[in-house]
């Protein structure tokens, strides 16, 4: 049998291993090992190939592992995704569920920031949670060469079981299509968050994917709610926005992919973002209007932090709640770009404080001077004051502090 490999090799891979397998009729298992931490750490990298061969039903085998500090699950998904490259293997091998991945989420938390990571680097997933963004991305689609879809799949399952992303929201965007929907079965079962949608412009894929994905919760009894962020990039999906935005209930996000609509429409990007106005503020009222969150596209520009601050308060300006991220150093400032400036927090201060106190009176009408403010209005303040409460801009006794 030829021999088939997976994973990364080369002077700059850290963190990773290169698995060159062939399966033989007979011999057992023969692993060849090159690492710098043989020494170390020889026994263990054989104890897990092991295990994982044998957990896949692979009897006798011929391995090269080259390894450049590979933790233990990315072993065994290196292994596994060339295993199953040489024949058709149903079997899996899970790595341990860590209690660190086990948390929840919820449908309306913060999604300011979400961070990009790519789903064949498990270098730059590991340190990922400890910027703090709301969320991180395990990329399946644009970021992964159509060489390394397959074995990208192996790396995104076994690092949501078992990488530390301190409390981020878990996503994973995966393919477009067929794909797509293929990549469920590889992260659906292991804690995902939320799924991100690529190139959204027909309503009915969401409903086919939404099938698919309360199929496989059934089948491995999962009762937690897995949610949905679809991503328009076109003319079409822009037209079609609402349509998308509402199509199904775990729908919690839309947000709008600017380099490929900009493609779309034959015209360039610039970091003003004049030319897609339109689409922008098409998608935040499909978004306002479906009840979810409208997120905006990533600043490619990962070096000039004072345009991305100057974008994200355009961005949340236009009613945008959050954006996406390709590089850590782009965190801090989204967050402070998109937190309530002393002005507009002082105003909604003012205005849930006067309504809490009507409440309490037993009035049906809130009024600050001669002005009446509407139900829907307080409740867009409340949001601004718990979310400054969350971002540490606010103390929770404000009200308090207020009226001393």
């Amino acid at each position: 049998m030829n021999e088939v490999c997976a994973g990364n090799k080369g002077p700059k891979i850290k963190s990773d291993c290169h698995v060159t397998f062939q399966k033989t009729q007979s011999g057992g298992i023969s692993i060849r090992l090159k690492s710098k931490v043989a020494a170390m750490f020889g026994e263990q990298i054989e104890n897990i190939t092991r295990a994982t061969l044998q957990k896949l039903g692979v009897e006798h085998a011929e391995l090269t592992i080259e390894d450049t500090g590979a933790l233990d699950w990315m072993i065994a998904a290196r292994v596994e995704a060339a295993v199953k490259q040489a024949g058709d293997i149903q079997e899996e091998f899970w790595p341990e569920f860590k209690t660190y991945s086990q948390y929840s989420t919820s449908r309306d938390r913060d999604r300011l920031s979400r961070l990009y990571l790519p789903g064949n680097n498990p270098k730059m997933m590991l340190n990922a949670g400890i910027h703090y963004p709301h969320g991180v991305i395990l990329d399946l689609e644009d970021a992964v060469a159509p060489a390394k879809k397959h074995e990208a799949r192996f790396m995104v399952r076994n690092a949501l079981r078992s990488v530390n992303f301190y409390g981020a929201e878990r996503m994973v965007r995966i393919n477009q299509g067929d794909m797509g929907i293929e990549d469920l079965a590889y992260v659906v079962p292991h804690n995902v968050h939320l799924i991100l949608v690529p190139k959204v412009e027909d309503p009915n894929y969401l409903r086919r994917l939404d099938e698919e994905v309360k199929r496989i919760q059934a089948y491995h009894k999962i009762d937690n709610p897995i949610y949905y962020m679809p991503i328009i990039e076109s003319a079409l999906g822009v037209e079609r926005a609402f349509e998308i935005a509402s199509a199904c209930e775990n729908t919690v996000a839309l947000a709008i992919g600017l380099e490929d609509y900009t493609a779309d429409i034959g015209v360039k990007r610039t970091n003003t973002a004049e030319e897609s106005l339109y689409a922008r503020m098409r998608l935040v009222n499909a978004a306002k209007a479906a009840g979810i969150q409208p997120i905006d596209s990533v600043f490619s520009d990962v070096g000039d932090m004072q345009a991305l601050f100057e974008n994200v308060r355009k961005s949340k300006q236009l009613g945008f709640e959050g954006m996406g991220c390709i590089h850590p150093r782009q965190i801090k400032v989204i967050h402070q770009g998109f937190a309530p400036e002393p002005a507009e927090l002082e105003k909604s201060m003012k205005i849930v404080d006067a309504a809490q106190k009507a409440e309490a009176q037993g009035l049906g009408v809130v009024s600050i001077g001669t002005k009446m403010i509407d139900p829907p209005v307080v409740k867009r303040h409340t949001k601004q004051i718990d979310r400054a409460i969350r971002m540490g801009v606010l103390e929770e006794n404000w009200q308090e502090l207020l009226n001393d």
